[in-house]
């Protein structure tokens, strides 16, 4: 089975004891993601389930599934994990705080023939929130769960007031959950442009009509400089995108390019 960009599976939860548990989780708890590069703000989490093999309690990991201690008094947490019929080899509460964004990145580790699928569910998700995989936003509401795939490029910016926490699961594949995610397909919301993308894609139009704006960007030769100054040219027309934008455009067109002598 080919994998979609993403699926909505027809899976449901029950949100209130869910997010009752999460209150319950102690501050102190909460640990720093170990991709420290990745990310701009925080971006901490909470293990429920870790890989025996796994080199921190967030890390991924090929082992047996270990549970930890500290939840098997909620639950909320066994309820949700038990419809899933696969093997959770990991459970991580993610958070992504007020004002934090995930730069763009790809999980190769995800893009195997048989790696595990990785499984979002939203329990707190404000307004403003964008979770981007190939450019695109998945508009995940509290309540559901998405399969992603997440070897693809992808991105999430959070410029709510509030936190974005999810649940994040690493299944092993099974013909049950290819089935789920099958399934889903129907019923999952047609992908659009994130904000900064629909931005973007504006200020792209401006410098196709504009010969001097053109001309001020083909004049530069370093990729730095070239990225800054597209950023700073958009923000100075009211458009707001970041060099992640403009990276993703530089990545299709070389692959457009390098497609085009493909037999």
């Amino acid at each position: 089975m080919t994998l979609p960009r993403c699926s909505r599976l027809p899976l449901a939860f029950e949100l209130a004891p869910l997010l009752a548990a999460l209150a319950r989780v102690p501050a102190d708890a909460w640990r720093h993601h170990f991709n420290t590069g990745y990310y701009e703000g925080d971006w901490s989490g909470v293990a429920l389930i870790t890989p025996d093999d796994a080199l921190l309690p967030l890390a991924p990991g090929q082992g047996a599934p270990v549970r930890s201690a500290w939840w098997q008094g909620e639950p909320a947490w066994g309820a949700l994990l038990a419809l899933f019929q696969a093997q959770i080899r990991s459970a991580r509460l993610l958070r992504l705080g007020s004002g934090s964004r995930i730069h763009e990145h790809c999980d190769p580790d995800l893009g195997l023939p048989d790696s595990d699928l990785r499984l979002h569910v939203p329990l707190l998700s404000p307004p403003g929130v964008e979770f981007l995989v190939d450019g695109l936003q998945v508009p995940m509401a509290a309540g559901e769960c998405w399969f992603i795939d997440l070897a693809r490029p992808h991105r999430v910016d959070n410029p709510s007031a509030g936190e974005r926490i999810h649940l994040v699961l690493d299944c092993q594949r099974n013909d049950w959950l290819l089935e789920r995610v099958q399934q889903g397909l129907a019923a999952t919301p047609a992908l659009q442009p994130g904000r900064a993308g629909r931005d973007f894609a504006a200020f792209r139009e401006r410098v196709a009509r504009d010969p001097a704006l053109a001309a001020r960007l083909q004049a530069l030769s370093d990729a730095r400089d070239f990225l800054q100054e597209t950023v700073a040219l958009g923000a100075e027309r009211g458009l707001e995108f970041s060099e992640a934008e403009v990276r993703s455009a530089m990545r299709q067109g070389k692959q457009a390019w390098n497609d085009q002598w493909r037999v």
